[in-house]
Protein backbone atom coordinates (compact mmCIF):
# COMPACT_ATOMS: atom_id res chain seq x y z
CA UNK A 1 0.00 0.00 0.00
CA UNK A 2 1.91 3.31 -0.92
CA UNK A 3 0.44 6.96 -0.18
CA UNK A 4 0.31 9.67 -3.05
CA UNK A 5 -1.03 13.18 -2.52
CA UNK A 6 -3.85 12.52 -0.20
CA UNK A 7 -4.96 8.80 -1.51
CA UNK A 8 -4.11 5.24 -0.56
CA UNK A 9 -3.60 3.52 -3.67
CA UNK A 10 -3.52 -0.53 -3.07
CA UNK A 11 -2.31 -2.63 -6.03
CA UNK A 12 -4.04 -5.96 -6.45
CA UNK A 13 -2.60 -8.40 -9.35
CA UNK A 14 -1.07 -5.34 -11.19
CA UNK A 15 -4.41 -2.45 -10.88
CA UNK A 16 -3.84 0.40 -8.84
CA UNK A 17 -7.35 0.83 -6.76
CA UNK A 18 -7.71 4.48 -5.02
CA UNK A 19 -8.92 4.97 -2.35
CA UNK A 20 -11.87 7.63 -2.62
CA UNK A 21 -12.01 10.80 -0.37
CA UNK A 22 -15.49 12.23 0.05
CA UNK A 23 -14.71 15.56 1.09
CA UNK A 24 -17.53 17.76 2.07
CA UNK A 25 -17.66 21.41 0.86
CA UNK A 26 -18.45 24.96 3.09
CA UNK A 27 -18.91 28.13 1.12
CA UNK A 28 -18.17 31.08 3.46
CA UNK A 29 -20.51 34.07 3.68
CA UNK A 30 -20.08 36.29 6.64
CA UNK A 31 -21.28 33.80 9.72
CA UNK A 32 -23.20 31.62 7.37
CA UNK A 33 -22.52 28.87 5.30
CA UNK A 34 -24.54 29.45 2.10
CA UNK A 35 -25.16 27.67 -0.99
CA UNK A 36 -26.87 28.83 -4.93
CA UNK A 37 -27.46 27.50 -8.21
CA UNK A 38 -24.12 28.28 -10.77
CA UNK A 39 -22.79 29.86 -7.89
CA UNK A 40 -24.90 32.66 -7.84
CA UNK A 41 -28.96 32.66 -5.66
CA UNK A 42 -27.15 31.71 -2.48
CA UNK A 43 -29.35 30.42 0.34
CA UNK A 44 -28.27 30.46 4.03
CA UNK A 45 -27.29 26.78 5.20
CA UNK A 46 -26.10 26.85 7.78
CA UNK A 47 -23.22 27.85 10.67
CA UNK A 48 -19.58 26.81 9.77
CA UNK A 49 -18.95 25.26 13.08
CA UNK A 50 -21.95 23.11 13.28
CA UNK A 51 -22.12 21.73 10.15
CA UNK A 52 -18.26 20.91 10.18
CA UNK A 53 -19.03 19.05 13.02
CA UNK A 54 -22.24 17.27 12.10
CA UNK A 55 -20.30 16.13 8.59
CA UNK A 56 -17.24 14.77 10.60
CA UNK A 57 -19.40 12.80 12.45
CA UNK A 58 -21.13 11.62 9.55
CA UNK A 59 -17.41 10.07 8.60
CA UNK A 60 -15.64 12.75 6.12
CA UNK A 61 -12.38 11.77 5.29
CA UNK A 62 -11.39 15.89 4.96
CA UNK A 63 -13.05 19.16 4.96
CA UNK A 64 -12.95 22.09 2.69
CA UNK A 65 -14.05 25.64 4.17
CA UNK A 66 -14.36 28.45 1.60
CA UNK A 67 -14.62 31.87 2.05
CA UNK A 68 -16.28 33.08 -1.36
CA UNK A 69 -17.04 36.23 -1.10
CA UNK A 70 -13.46 37.77 -0.05
CA UNK A 71 -11.40 38.29 -2.71
CA UNK A 72 -14.90 39.67 -3.96
CA UNK A 73 -14.98 42.39 -1.03
CA UNK A 74 -11.12 42.67 -1.31
CA UNK A 75 -10.62 41.66 2.24
CA UNK A 76 -9.25 39.00 4.73
CA UNK A 77 -10.44 35.79 5.46
CA UNK A 78 -12.20 35.61 8.71
CA UNK A 79 -9.32 33.34 10.20
CA UNK A 80 -10.61 33.20 13.98
CA UNK A 81 -14.29 31.88 11.98
CA UNK A 82 -11.84 29.07 10.13
CA UNK A 83 -10.44 28.21 13.49
CA UNK A 84 -13.28 27.86 14.77
CA UNK A 85 -14.14 25.18 12.00
CA UNK A 86 -10.59 23.62 12.56
CA UNK A 87 -11.46 23.40 16.83
CA UNK A 88 -14.75 20.40 15.50
CA UNK A 89 -12.20 18.25 13.06
CA UNK A 90 -9.79 15.69 13.41
CA UNK A 91 -9.14 15.32 9.46
CA UNK A 92 -7.48 17.13 7.07
CA UNK A 93 -8.78 20.52 6.08
CA UNK A 94 -8.35 22.39 3.64
CA UNK A 95 -9.29 26.41 3.58
CA UNK A 96 -9.15 29.22 1.07
CA UNK A 97 -10.88 32.68 0.28
CA UNK A 98 -9.42 35.79 -0.28
CA UNK A 99 -5.40 34.56 0.12
CA UNK A 100 -3.80 37.56 -0.94
CA UNK A 101 -0.25 37.00 0.02
CA UNK A 102 2.28 34.12 1.59
CA UNK A 103 1.02 36.19 5.36
CA UNK A 104 -2.34 35.05 4.44
CA UNK A 105 -1.67 31.25 4.05
CA UNK A 106 0.65 31.47 6.98
CA UNK A 107 -2.85 32.56 8.91
CA UNK A 108 -4.72 29.64 7.55
CA UNK A 109 -2.09 27.39 8.30
CA UNK A 110 -1.82 28.61 11.77
CA UNK A 111 -5.60 28.85 11.89
CA UNK A 112 -5.59 25.28 11.24
CA UNK A 113 -5.64 24.42 7.89
CA UNK A 114 -3.63 21.17 6.36
CA UNK A 115 -3.64 22.89 2.81
CA UNK A 116 -4.80 26.10 1.25
CA UNK A 117 -6.81 26.69 -1.88
CA UNK A 118 -5.92 29.65 -4.63
CA UNK A 119 -7.79 31.38 -7.23
CA UNK A 120 -8.24 34.81 -7.66
CA UNK A 121 -4.94 36.42 -6.42
CA UNK A 122 -3.70 33.33 -8.30
CA UNK A 123 -4.67 34.20 -11.33
CA UNK A 124 -3.70 37.46 -11.09
CA UNK A 125 -0.40 37.00 -9.58
CA UNK A 126 0.52 33.49 -11.08
CA UNK A 127 4.30 33.78 -9.26
CA UNK A 128 2.10 33.59 -5.70
CA UNK A 129 2.15 29.93 -6.19
CA UNK A 130 5.76 29.57 -6.70
CA UNK A 131 6.12 31.78 -3.58
CA UNK A 132 3.92 29.32 -1.53
CA UNK A 133 5.34 26.33 -2.61
CA UNK A 134 8.57 27.29 -1.76
CA UNK A 135 7.83 28.60 1.56
CA UNK A 136 5.62 25.82 2.50
CA UNK A 137 5.48 22.70 0.14
CA UNK A 138 3.59 21.49 -2.97
CA UNK A 139 1.27 19.11 -0.76
CA UNK A 140 0.13 22.26 1.00
CA UNK A 141 -1.19 24.11 -2.14
CA UNK A 142 -4.59 23.24 -3.67
CA UNK A 143 -5.59 25.41 -6.95
CA UNK A 144 -8.79 26.29 -7.01
CA UNK A 145 -10.55 26.20 -10.52
CA UNK A 146 -14.02 27.71 -11.20
CA UNK A 147 -14.56 26.44 -15.01
CA UNK A 148 -17.54 27.75 -17.22
CA UNK A 149 -18.25 26.49 -20.56
CA UNK A 150 -17.57 28.97 -23.20
CA UNK A 151 -19.65 29.43 -26.66
CA UNK A 152 -16.48 27.81 -28.57
CA UNK A 153 -16.53 24.87 -26.39
CA UNK A 154 -13.47 25.46 -24.04
CA UNK A 155 -13.63 26.48 -20.65
CA UNK A 156 -12.93 29.92 -18.94
CA UNK A 157 -11.52 30.01 -15.78
CA UNK A 158 -13.55 32.69 -12.79
CA UNK A 159 -12.35 34.13 -9.87
CA UNK A 160 -13.93 35.83 -7.10
CA UNK A 161 -17.03 32.96 -6.41
CA UNK A 162 -17.26 32.45 -9.65
CA UNK A 163 -18.67 35.93 -10.68
CA UNK A 164 -16.00 37.52 -12.31
CA UNK A 165 -14.14 36.78 -15.83
CA UNK A 166 -10.65 35.91 -16.23
CA UNK A 167 -10.21 35.27 -19.73
CA UNK A 168 -7.53 32.66 -18.90
CA UNK A 169 -8.41 29.14 -20.73
CA UNK A 170 -9.26 27.01 -17.70
CA UNK A 171 -7.30 24.50 -18.79
CA UNK A 172 -4.13 26.16 -19.72
CA UNK A 173 -4.19 27.73 -16.69
CA UNK A 174 -4.34 24.32 -15.07
CA UNK A 175 -1.38 23.31 -16.86
CA UNK A 176 0.91 26.60 -15.76
CA UNK A 177 0.02 26.26 -12.33
CA UNK A 178 1.12 22.54 -12.23
CA UNK A 179 4.42 23.93 -13.70
CA UNK A 180 4.46 26.34 -10.97
CA UNK A 181 4.46 23.25 -8.43
CA UNK A 182 0.72 22.77 -6.96
CA UNK A 183 -0.17 19.25 -5.68
CA UNK A 184 -3.29 19.14 -5.67
CA UNK A 185 -6.72 20.63 -7.69
CA UNK A 186 -9.89 21.81 -6.90
CA UNK A 187 -12.39 21.51 -9.88
CA UNK A 188 -15.60 23.42 -9.93
CA UNK A 189 -18.25 23.40 -13.22
CA UNK A 190 -20.18 26.23 -12.57
CA UNK A 191 -22.26 24.77 -15.17
CA UNK A 192 -23.19 21.91 -12.77
CA UNK A 193 -23.02 24.08 -9.73
CA UNK A 194 -25.74 22.74 -7.58
CA UNK A 195 -28.11 21.45 -10.26
CA UNK A 196 -27.78 17.78 -8.69
CA UNK A 197 -27.27 16.64 -12.50
CA UNK A 198 -24.28 14.80 -11.99
CA UNK A 199 -20.77 16.02 -12.25
CA UNK A 200 -19.37 17.55 -15.55
CA UNK A 201 -17.43 14.40 -16.71
CA UNK A 202 -16.45 16.23 -19.73
CA UNK A 203 -14.32 18.75 -17.70
CA UNK A 204 -12.63 16.10 -15.33
CA UNK A 205 -11.67 14.01 -18.04
CA UNK A 206 -10.00 16.75 -19.59
CA UNK A 207 -8.45 17.47 -16.68
CA UNK A 208 -7.81 14.38 -15.02
CA UNK A 209 -6.53 13.02 -18.80
CA UNK A 210 -3.18 15.12 -18.00
CA UNK A 211 -2.68 16.10 -14.17
CA UNK A 212 0.01 13.95 -12.08
CA UNK A 213 -1.61 15.24 -9.41
CA UNK A 214 -4.81 14.30 -7.27
CA UNK A 215 -7.80 15.89 -9.34
CA UNK A 216 -11.27 16.36 -6.30
CA UNK A 217 -14.66 17.07 -8.73
CA UNK A 218 -16.82 19.24 -7.43
CA UNK A 219 -19.93 21.07 -8.63
CA UNK A 220 -23.47 18.70 -9.58
CA UNK A 221 -23.43 15.48 -7.00
CA UNK A 222 -26.90 14.14 -6.94
CA UNK A 223 -26.64 10.90 -5.09
CA UNK A 224 -24.16 7.96 -4.82
CA UNK A 225 -24.51 6.82 -8.80
CA UNK A 226 -22.89 10.18 -9.81
CA UNK A 227 -20.02 10.22 -7.57
CA UNK A 228 -19.16 6.81 -8.74
CA UNK A 229 -19.33 8.05 -12.33
CA UNK A 230 -17.13 10.45 -11.71
CA UNK A 231 -14.67 8.43 -10.19
CA UNK A 232 -15.13 5.48 -12.79
CA UNK A 233 -15.58 7.56 -15.97
CA UNK A 234 -13.77 11.26 -14.62
CA UNK A 235 -10.91 9.45 -13.22
CA UNK A 236 -11.37 11.45 -9.82
CA UNK A 237 -9.23 11.01 -7.04
CA UNK A 238 -11.87 12.60 -4.57
CA UNK A 239 -15.11 13.93 -4.29
CA UNK A 240 -16.65 17.19 -3.19
CA UNK A 241 -19.97 17.78 -2.06
CA UNK A 242 -22.34 20.17 -0.81
CA UNK A 243 -25.95 20.61 -1.88
CA UNK A 244 -27.03 16.67 -1.25
CA UNK A 245 -25.77 17.21 2.27
CA UNK A 246 -27.02 20.56 2.88
CA UNK A 247 -30.15 20.01 2.68
CA UNK A 248 -30.24 16.13 3.86
CA UNK A 249 -30.91 14.19 0.50
CA UNK A 250 -27.77 11.59 1.70
CA UNK A 251 -25.38 11.68 4.49
CA UNK A 252 -21.50 11.30 4.00
CA UNK A 253 -22.29 7.70 5.54
CA UNK A 254 -24.85 6.67 2.68
CA UNK A 255 -22.61 8.00 0.10
CA UNK A 256 -19.88 5.39 1.40
CA UNK A 257 -21.86 2.60 1.53
CA UNK A 258 -23.18 3.62 -2.78
CA UNK A 259 -19.25 3.65 -3.35
CA UNK A 260 -18.61 0.41 -1.72
CA UNK A 261 -21.69 -1.31 -3.90
CA UNK A 262 -19.78 -0.38 -6.89
CA UNK A 263 -17.12 -1.67 -5.82
CA UNK A 264 -15.21 1.46 -5.06
CA UNK A 265 -12.53 1.31 -2.44
CA UNK A 266 -13.35 4.10 0.38
CA UNK A 267 -11.06 5.17 3.24
CA UNK A 268 -14.31 3.92 6.09
CA UNK A 269 -17.13 3.16 6.39
CA UNK A 270 -19.12 5.15 9.61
Amino acid sequence: MEWYGGAFYHTIVGIDMRSIRIIPRLDIKGPNVVKGIHMEGLRVIGTPKDLARKYYEQGADELIAMDIVASLYGRSPDFDLMRSIADELFIPLTMGGGIQSLHDINNFLRAGADKVAMNTFAIRNPGLIAEAVHEFGSQCIVLSVEAERRPDGTWEAYTDGGREHSGKNAIEWIKQALDLGIGEILLTSIDFDGTRKGYNLELLKAVTAFAPVPVIAHGGARDGSSLAEAIKNGNADAIAVASILHYGDCTVGSLKKDLCACGIPIRSTP
